[in-house]
């Protein structure tokens, strides 16, 4: 799973070469033993649990990269690497 982006200690990734279809577009975020899946389309928690300042932060990513998000996701299911996304400043 490939790490897409990086910011204050949160990791961003995206599974490729999806074999089984995944119906909802969501990056994998890793903090410091946290673990958690955020669908991309409404940047709702999925799956996991983040601390709430860092979940914000991946919320307001997921806002401004959204369209780099959906793209990225369509290379994705075609088992294609996705690009690396600019990290929040």
């Amino acid at each position: 799973m490939p790490t897409i982006s990086m910011f204050y200690g949160i990791i961003i990734s995206m599974f490729f070469e999806i074999k089984a279809k995944h119906h909802l577009p969501h990056i994998h975020i890793r903090y410091q033993g946290y673990n958690a899946s955020v669908a991309i389309e409404d940047a709702v928690l999925l799956a996991g649990e983040l601390p709430a300042r860092q979940l914000r932060m991946v919320q307001v990513w997921i806002d401004l990269h959204r369209e780099e998000l959906l793209a990225d996701w369509e290379l994705a299911k075609e088992g294609i690497e996705p690009f690396r996304i600019d990290p929040l400043k």
